[in-house]
């Protein structure tokens, strides 16, 4: 093993924004910094690699770390003029994780170390400030006790919260040097008494358990799971970045604060965060006090002071530095700094997370500025983001009844049931469905409530605050900072002013502007800005795929068309049949006791039929409509009770005994592997008959009304050459007699879906028939993990949490079983036939995982409903970009 611990600090540092696999995102851009001249204290970073030879070693450090970790401390101490643990000129170094990917909050830090008992009295020669020295030492004690010695940090807020009552303290601020003494006297106490021994004197003592306790939360549940929730590979590590302490609780010419080079809400080009004087930096993300804002033209509140007043040069150079750290990166940047008795210390920049209105937003508006090309405005917004761009928004016709009002921490509106735990979120969702989930602020700790809730809505915190950071990432509407909020825990209920709200009633945030309304409110689509049409134009230049929908109506149709359909790539027949009065004579035909008595019910279905496909041809207006013949099993159309059942008798008069035998000699142990799909087609040839007249009477009709028709018709479940052929000759037949009838000639083509392992593996010779292939990855991912859908979401949670699976397989195609089985139906089919178009029409279509994949396999279109079309179609141009080489210099 090579270098492990990397310095920077003074103007130089050994690494840089490229190393952010080996030095975590944090590292890499404290050592860019440096490197480019923004003022950072020293520091050194741990590598990631080290974290894996922990766990690997049996969470022992590798030979050699100590000494090298020694070595570079005494860079820091030549750099910044002090020495840690020394009892005249004490060094003091904080201890944060830095993944290669930002995972705000899941992670543990430790601040202050290298005080205790001697080194305090150096510090307060040194600084000549008693009240700072003494506020730290009790914030160490309070961060290493519950970090490193696993005392639950309750327990220290009921001591502060006891002495702040009784000497009628409002905030920590207000507590004089004999009270701070006070409570690090009991906090001593308090860590000896619960973790059976004493906070360690010995600053390496404190250095190195901290370094342990980061690495250890690595594993935190909170953490696994906010990796599961994104996709971050658990082997990744963390590394751990060691830097020198300086204080924004000096005094009133001291200050911390959190900004974003750019509004992270709307990405409006405006210098944007918050500070707090006379504090530290978790003050300001922990949402204990409130912050203000950082410019003037951020107040809400004449009273409010903004750092641009309180501290102009201080702003100015902060102003200049974060202009020239956007440029720098080519990207909106996220940034922490600290004033230290007027001097600005900037301790970390990473990539901004933002929502993906702002997102769409800044990629725009960043091309336009000429900071980045225009494959690079692509590439910046990721496609599962613009899901936020697509959910509802309060109705502006809407009564409402507005309870509170706080901070709009992330936009979009959220109705749901109010809940006020983590655990309580995850037990009630399941019972209740959608939910709201209300804190007094979040901590990392309910990362998996927060997974499951609509939106969330805490009494205190800023714009920066955990919830608002968290929830952006997640594309979460949340509301922060509503101070009005008065919450009850124990009686499970909060209140404002005379209005109580429990838990179980109902409420709506609307994320945009911070609102918090009472009851349930009627919400309307939303609209997409100019940036979106114009960032998806760019994206339509770039891909290869071709994105078509899955709908079964002309409503949805154009639903899908205005998002950018290019067709329709699955056109559900059987849904079109549980409409109305038409489920009658879907019966009728089910319970017929010979063909004739079946063709008689099916000519009553054919015109109903002929309707539905002539308003998609009408909507869809020469682009190509793919329409799958009937697949479910029948028993699916027949009532089930009796109670049904003998309504559906006396209806079309016939006897309930002889209906209940009906459908029970229909019921199949295992329907979705029974008498479906194209084996209906071929034990009932009528039923295929009467859907492709019906196909090509509908295409004839808009044909004759100039529009440009292109009907496939798609043969379902197709696993032997000669299912297909018959059902094609049916299908052939049909057409040959209408076109013949009327005249018209149709541009159609005759297909089937590969959802069965076998299909793919014979794709050569159903290609001799198919003209064109849809993969049914839902079904071809049943057949071949030998999954029901249906049932495996009892356990396939329990699969993607224990990584036995890397995702659920409904969600997310699974590429080294089902994908193999759809690269080798590609390349056997066009063995074939050469010109064969080939698409997907599962659910999968909309993943942008599985989109990638079906362009490198070489499919000519994805199909997916009609609100996942934006994300399908970004992803597709994701894919023929994919190995396009952005300048961005650092992603943390």
């Amino acid at each position: 093993m090579g270098k492990r611990v990397y310095f920077f600090g003074g103007g130089k540092s050994e690494g840089d924004a490229t190393m952010k696999n080996l030095l975590g995102g944090k590292g890499s851009n404290l050592a860019e910094m440096t490197n480019i001249g923004v003022p950072v204290p020293a520091g050194f970073t741990i590598t990631t690699e080290v974290c894996t030879e922990y766990y690997e070693g049996g969470k022992g450090y590798p030979e050699g770390l100590k000494e090298e970790v020694i070595e570079e401390m005494k860079k820091v101490e030549e750099i910044m003029g002090g020495k840690f643990g020394d009892k005249d000129n004490p060094l003091l170094v904080s201890v944060r994780s830095g993944a290669r990917v930002s995972m705000p909050g899941m992670m543990d830090t430790v601040l202050n170390i290298g005080l205790n008992n001697t080194t305090i009295q150096g510090l307060i020669a040194k600084t000549n400030n008693e009240r700072l020295c003494y506020d730290s030492y009790r914030r160490l004690l309070q961060m290493y006790g519950n970090v490193v010695m696993s005392v639950p940090s309750g327990e220290f807020e009921k001591i502060l919260g006891s002495i702040k009552e009784k000497q009628g303290a409002k905030s920590d601020a207000d507590l004089t040097v004999e009270n701070l003494k006070k409570v690090i006297e009991d906090y001593e106490s308090l860590i000896n008494e619960k973790a059976g021994k004493p906070f360690p004197e010995d600053t390496f003592e404190q250095l190195w358990g901290a370094i342990g306790a980061v690495f250890e939360s690595w594993d935190t549940k909170r953490a696994i799971e906010y990796r599961r929730i994104n996709n971050i590979p658990g082997d990744w590590g963390t590394a751990i970045n060691v830097q020198t302490m300086v204080f924004g609780n000096m005094g009133d010419n001291s200050a911390t604060g959190v900004a974003f080079t750019r509004n992270p809400s709307t990405g409006d080009n405006k210098f944007y965060g918050e500070y707090l004087i006379n504090a530290q930096g978790e003050d300001v993300v922990a949402g204990i006090r409130t912050p203000q804002p950082i410019t003037n033209e951020q107040k809400t509140d004449p009273d409010m002071v903004s750092l641009e007043d309180a501290m102009p040069e201080i702003y100015k150079e902060l102003d200049g530095i974060q202009k020239n750290l956007e440029i720098h990166y080519k990207d909106m940047q996220d940034i922490e700094f600290t004033i230290q008795n007027g001097k600005l210390w900037m301790l970390q920049t990473r990539l901004g997370k933002r929502t993906a209105a702002s997102a769409v937003k800044i990629a725009v508006d960043m091309m336009k500025e000429g900071l980045i090309t225009k494959e690079e405005a692509v590439l910046r917004v990721q496609p599962a983001q613009l899901d936020q761009l697509l959910h509802p928004m309060i109705d502006p016709k809407a009564k409402i009844d507005v309870l509170a009002v706080g901070l709009p921490a992330s936009p979009g509106a959220a109705t749901g049931r109010v809940v006020f735990t983590a655990d309580d979120a995850v037990e009630k969702e399941k019972e209740w469905g959608k939910i709201i989930l209300v804190r007094s602020e979040t901590s990392p700790e309910d990362i998996h409530g927060m997974n499951v809730a609509q939106a969330i809505l805490t009494q205190r915190g800023g714009m920066t605050s955990h919830a608002a950071v968290v929830a952006r990432g997640m594309g979460k509407c949340c509301v922060a900072g509503c101070s009005a909020l008065q919450i009850d825990y124990d009686k499970k209920q909060f209140s404002v002013a005379d209005k109580v709200i429990k838990e179980g009633d109902y409420i709506t945030l609307d994320g945009s502007k911070g609102q918090v309304i009472d009851g349930k409110v009627d919400t309307v689509e939303s609209t997409l800005s100019g940036d979106f049409g114009e960032l998806m134009s760019w994206a339509d230049e770039f891909r290869k795929l071709e994105v078509h929908t899955n709908a079964d109506t002309p409503h949805d149709s154009k639903i899908a068309k205005d998002f950018g359909a290019e067709g329709i790539g699955l056109c559900r027949t059987e849904h079109m049949f549980f409409e109305g009065d038409r489920i009658d004579s879907m019966r009728e035909m089910i319970l017929a006791e010979d063909v004739e008595a079946r063709k008689k019910a099916l000519e009553k279905l054919l015109p109903i039929q002929r309707d539905d496909f002539v308003g998609l041809f009408r909507v869809m207006d020469g682009y190509p409509v793919t329409i799958r013949t009937l697949d479910p099993p029948l028993h699916e159309f027949l009532p089930h009770t009796d109670e049904e059942i003998k309504e559906l008798a006396d209806k079309i008069g016939v006897s309930s005994e002889k209906l209940k035998t009906k459908a029970e000699n229909l019921k199949e142990l295992n329907p979705m592997l029974g008498h479906r799909g194209c084996r209906l087609g071929l034990v009932y040839p009528e039923i295929t008959e009467m859907q492709a007249r019906a196909i090509i009477e509908a295409a004839v009709i808009v044909q004759k009304e100039g529009i440009k028709v292109h009907p496939e018709i798609m043969i379902p479940l197709v696993a032997h050459i000669n299912e297909l052929r018959k059902q094609k000759e049916i299908v052939v037949k049909a057409a040959e007699e209408v076109m013949e009838k009327t005249g018209e000639k149709i541009d159609y083509k005759v297909g089937t879906m590969i959802e069965l392992p076998r299909a793919a593996l014979i794709a050569n010779e159903i290609a001799e028939e198919a003209e064109f292939f849809s993969f049914g990855t839902n079904d071809l991912t049943q057949t071949t993990f030998g999954l029901s859908r249906d049932d495996a979401g009892t356990f396939l949670p329990f699969y993607t949490e224990n990584e036995i699976l890397p995702a659920d397989p409904f969600i997310t195609v699974d590429q080294d079983g089902v994908g193999q089985l759809m690269k080798m139906g590609v390349e056997r089919g066009r063995n074939t036939r050469k010109d064969l178009i080939v698409g997907i029409c599962g659910e999968h279509g909309g993943d942008p995982e599985t989109v990638i994949f079906c362009h490198d396999i070489g499919l000519d279109y994805v199909s997916c409903s009609p609100y996942r079309i934006p994300i399908a179609r970004l992803a597709a141009a994701h894919a023929a970009l994919k190995d396009f080489k952005t300048e961005t210099k650092g992603e943390a």
